[in-house]
């Protein structure tokens, strides 16, 4: 898929290997176009970014030299890590205001709902009440 106009990809966690990140930010920068690629890592992803620095250098932009000077990842190191990637805290990225407001909504959908039912069982059961015989 074809996205026109994307000029910048932000990665909340950081591929597994190279290809998977040229795959990811290929999204940005299409057809000569300028495009920006964000990725967030943390400490347990240290041992993919060697990789990963390794494609940014050889496209020509610069690389922190810390990334640059960390140990080479063994194959079965990389294995290992394409088969099972690091687990992570799932995150949030909407607003907390935009989830307060559509608790609120979902709350008064519901108490609209019940009062809706109420009337309904209401009105039932006065049709349905029985006629004395005299």
């Amino acid at each position: 898929i074809d996205f026109k106009g994307v000029n910048m990809v932000i990665n909340y966690d950081l591929p597994t290997s190279a290809v998977e990140y040229i795959h990811r930010i290929g999204r940005t920068g299409r057809a000569g176009h300028r495009g920006k690629a964000v990725t967030f890592f943390t400490e347990d992803d240290k041992p993919l970014l060697r990789s990963i620095a390794n494609v940014i250098q050889r496209a020509g932009c610069p690389v922190p030299d810390y990334i640059k000077h960390l140990p080479k990842l063994q194959s079965k190191q990389k294995k290992k890590f394409i088969k099972k990637p690091l687990t992570r805290e799932s995150i949030c990225t909407t607003p907390k205001c935009f989830l307060k407001k559509g608790k609120r909504k979902m709350k008064t959908t519901k108490e609209n709902i019940k009062e809706k039912k109420k009337l309904k069982e209401n009105k039932q059961g006065s049709k349905l009440q029985p006629v004395s015989e005299s």
